[in-house]
């Protein structure tokens, strides 16, 4: 099979670096400083379980390559309606096309059954882009659960965590699935294959509609958040929320928001990929993992007060730090 991380990311570059290690015919679309350190360099990974170098294919370019059999969308949700146009070039008839991004995907309704189906999410796919470039019936879910960070252009480091889930939308253990997974688990890393990639979707929601925005409103890191009493109502309020939404789509979460909380107050001294992305002057990933809940509440008819006010309040901090960068 051949395989294509689209936006070589910290992420991104991560699978593909393992991926490459492991001797599969992999190719790495990245841009800039960080594309030319890979070209030159390799892509070079630290991390608890082994430090590498892998050497895969490097590309700044899409035009010169053909369909391949697998894409990774490694980029982040905002920037992915720039990055779906760009993909024409290498999808072909059988090409499958892994989302890996936070939040809400854009294909979450795609196949979906009642008075929700085929509803797209303007704060996730404005405009229709991201479903118009990819077919529905090309895409599987995929839920990320390692953390990984770009320190240098070309250096990847490894925090924690090494699984990565995948799911069918509608649920079937499905042949193309049981190949990626095969690769992943070949490449290092633990592949679970879920026949409720939706639920499963919820449940990270839960956390990351919470949890990131108050990180980033706080500058705390998860047990620091969680240990504070008025902070953690909030939370437990917010999560409230999201879950009120999960049940109008009829989406029952396997786990309580007290397990959730604990699951958070374990992980440690973690600061959020929000917060990271804040610190780092990048911009951050608010509308995929809150702003498409806020909508959702809306449409459903609920008040969502608590998830609304920190939503604003993060979006207003996210555009005076960009206006902070452009001065």
């Amino acid at each position: 099979m051949k395989f294509l991380i689209a936006g070589a990311g910290a992420i991104g570059a991560y699978i593909g670096a393992r991926m490459a290690q492991a001797g599969f015919d992999v190719t790495l679309f990245a841009r800039g400083p960080h594309l030319r350190a890979m070209q030159d360099r390799g892509v070079q990974v630290k991390s608890a379980d082994g430090d590498f170098v892998a050497r895969p294919a490097i590309v700044g370019s899409l035009e010169e390559l053909g369909p391949v059999d697998v894409v990774f969308l490694g980029v982040k949700a905002h920037s992915l309606p720039k990055l779906a146009p760009q993909l024409k070039p290498v999808l072909g008839p059988e090409t499958t096309v892994v989302s890996t991004q936070n939040g809400i995907p854009w294909w979450y309704f795609q196949g979906f059954e009642g008075e929700w189906k085929g509803l797209r999410l303007e704060r996730v796919d404005p405009g229709g882009v991201i479903s118009a470039a990819i077919e529905a019936h090309s895409v599987v879910g995929s839920i990320v659960y390692f953390s990984t960070e770009i320190t240098a252009p070309g250096a990847i480091q490894h925090i924690e965590g090494n699984r990565i889930s995948l799911g069918e939308p509608d649920g079937d253990r499905s042949e193309r699935c049981r190949r990626i997974a095969e690769a992943l688990v070949a490449s290092g890393l633990r592949a679970p294959i879920t026949a409720r990639i939706r639920h499963e979707i919820w449940v990270k929601v839960l956390g990351n509609a919470s949890l990131n925005p108050v990180s980033a409103l706080t500058r705390a890191t998860l047990v620091q958040m969680v240990r504070d009493p008025g902070v953690c109502a909030l939370i437990r309020n917010i999560m409230q929320e999201v879950e009120g939404v999960s049940r109008k789509l009829g989406m029952e979460l396997p786990v309580t928001i007290d397990q959730r909380i604990a699951g958070a107050e374990k992980v440690g001294e973690h600061k959020t990929s929000m917060l990271q992305d804040l610190e780092a002057g990048r911009p951050i990933e608010l509308e995929a993992l809150v702003g498409a809940v806020v909508e959702l509440g809306e449409r459903a008819g609920l008040p969502m007060p608590y998830t609304r006010t920190v939503y604003s309040c993060t979006k207003l901090l996210a555009e005076c730090a960009a206006s902070a960068k452009r001065e």
